[in-house]
C-alpha cells in the first residue's frame, strides 16, 4: 500500500517501496521465520472478507501502526502476526530497539532480536520508526555512569551518545523511516526532568542526539516522542525546543504524541490544540503510542489499611470477567471519536500507532497491580475486531 504516504515525503515513499525479503537470502534462521509467518498469514481467513482492512480504508489519510512485541517478530504468536499484516502498513519495536535490550554493556551490542524486526518490516512492505535512541528508563546503568557509580563527565557521555546513535542508526540507514531520537524528557508542568542525561549535559543533550542521529541517517526522520503533550505547561516548553533545533539548523521532523488516553482525559479539543499547535511550530504529528484505558483512573493516596487495599484493588480492576456491554459501547465510541479527530487532521498527522496489537498483549494489564485487567487495543483478547474497527473504515470512506 504504497499509496499510504501521502504527506509523508520523499522518505516514506520510498521506505514503502523497499524490495522485500531484503537481507534474508543469507539469514536461513529468519528466512524459516519468515515462511512459517507467511504461511500463518495466507492460511487463515481474511478479515477483510466483506469489508476492507485498516491500511486500505486509511491509505490516502495517515499510516496505520502498531508495536510488535518479541513473540510476534519471531513468529511465536502467529495470530497476532496475521492481524499485523492484515490491517497495518507502519509497525515500531515495543522494546527491542532500547538501550537495555539492543547496547545492554558498553562493548557490546545486540542486535538479534532488532534485525528480526527489521527484516519482518522490510519483508511486508512496512514503515519501519526505531524506538528509541536517548531515554532515561530501560537506560543500562553504565551509560551515564563509571564504575562507581558516579555520573560520568559531560565529554564522556557526548562520546557514549555518539558511538551508541552512529552505531545503531548507522546498522539500519535507508530501512527505517525515522526515529524517535529523544523520549520522555519533558515533565508534565514544563519543566525538564532531571534525568542523568539533563544533569550531565543540561538540554544540549537534546540537540546533541538530534544532531549524532542526523549524521549517522541524513535521510531519516527524526522525532521528538513524549506522552500527556496535550497538557499546556509540556506543550510550551516542547515548542520552544523545537524553535531551538530548528534555529541551530537540526531536523526535527514530527511530535510523536504519545496516545495513552482514559475514557475522562483528554478532551477532544484539548488534543486538537495540542495538534494545532505543534503543527504552527513547523513539525508534523504522529501519535506514537495509542491505547485507550476502560478502567477507572489509578489513585495513589491509597492508606495501608488492608480493608482499604482490597477495596481500592477492586475499584481499580473492575472487569477481570470482561467488559459489561455499557462499558463496550463507551469505550467503542470514545475511540471512534478520536479516530475522527485524526480523520479531520490527516493532513497534519503522519502515522497513528497502536501501542500493541490485541488487549493481551498490553502493556495496561497488571499495571500499576498484578492482575489489573485492561482492553484497550483495537483488538480483543481472542484477536478479533472490536466494533470500533468497522467504525473507523466507515468513516474513512466518507471522509474527504
Amino acid at each position: 500500500d504504497s499509496s499510504t504516504s501521502r504527506g509523508l515525503g520523499d522518505v516514506y515513499k520510498r521506505q514503502i517501496n523497499i524490495p522485500t525479503m531484503k537481507k534474508l537470502v543469507n539469514n536461513l534462521v529468519f528466512a524459516i521465520i519468515a515462511a512459517t509467518l507467511f504461511y500463518a498469514c495466507s492460511a487463515k481467513p481474511s478479515y477483510s472478507d466483506k469489508v476492507t482492512t485498516l491500511k486500505k480504508a486509511l491509505a490516502n489519510k495517515f499510516l496505520i501502526g502498531t508495536a510488535l512485541n518479541s513473540k510476534q517478530i519471531t513468529g511465536k504468536d502467529s495470530t497476532g502476526t496475521h492481524v499485523i499484516t492484515e490491517h497495518f502498513n507502519a509497525i515500531v519495536a515495543e522494546n527491542c530497539m532500547k538501550c537495555e535490550e539492543i547496547h545492554p554493556e558498553e562493548n557490546r551490542y545486540d542486535f538479534t532480536l532488532s534485525d528480526a524486526f527489521v527484516d519482518f518490516g522490510t519483508s511486508f512492505d512496512m514503515a519501519i520508526t526505531g524506538h528509541t535512541l536517548i531515554w532515561h528508563s530501560q537506560l543500562p546503568k553504565w551509560f551515564c555512569h563509571d564504575e562507581k557509580g558516579n555520573l560520568v563527565s559531560a565529554e564522556i557521555l557526548k562520546k557514549r551518545m555518539k558511538e551508541h546513535i552512529h552505531t545503531v542508526v548507522g546498522r539500519y540507514k535507508g530501512r527505517i523511516v525515522g526515529w524517535d531520537v529523544v523520549n520522555e524528557a519533558i515533565n508534565d508542568d514544563g519543566t525538564w526532568r532531571n534525568s542523568p542525561f539533563y544533569q550531565i549535559l543540561g538540554e544540549d543533550f537534546i540537540y546533541l542526539a538530534f544532531q549524532y542521529a542526523h549524521e549517522a541517517d541524513p535521510d531519516a526522520q527524526l522525532y521528538y516522542n513524549d506522552y500527556n503533550e496535550w497538557h499546556p505547561g509540556k506543550r510550551k516548553t516542547i515548542i520552544k525546543m523545537i524553535k531551538s533545533l530548528k534555529e541551530r539548523g537540526l531536523r526535527i521532523d514530527a511530535i510523536g504524541m504519545q496516545g495513552h488516553i482514559g475514557m475522562d482525559y483528554p478532551s477532544i479539543e484539548e488534543y486538537q490544540a495540542a495538534i494545532n499547535d505543534y503543527v504552527s511550530a513547523g513539525v508534523k504529528v504522529m501519535v506514537t503510542e495509542l491505547d485507550l484505558s476502560a478502567l477507572p483512573s489509578v489513585r495513589h493516596n491509597v492508606g495501608a489499611n488492608v480493608s482499604d487495599v482490597e477495596t481500592y484493588r477492586k475499584e481499580v480492576n473492575p472487569y477481570i470477567e470482561g467488559l459489561p456491554a455499557k462499558i463496550s459501547k463507551e469505550w467503542n465510541a470514545r475511540m471512534s471519536d478520536f479516530f475522527d479527530l485524526f480523520l479531520r487532521n490527516s493532513d497534519k498527522i503522519l502515522r497513528v500507532t497502536l501501542w500493541g496489537v490485541a488487549d493481551g498483549d498490553s502493556w495496561k494489564n497488571d499495571f500499576p497491580m498484578r492482575g489489573r485487567t485492561d482492553y484497550p487495543l483495537l483488538f480483543d483478547r481472542s484477536h478479533q475486531a472490536k466494533p470500533v474497527v468497522t467504525s473507523i473504515i466507515s468513516a474513512a470512506a466518507n471522509s474527504n
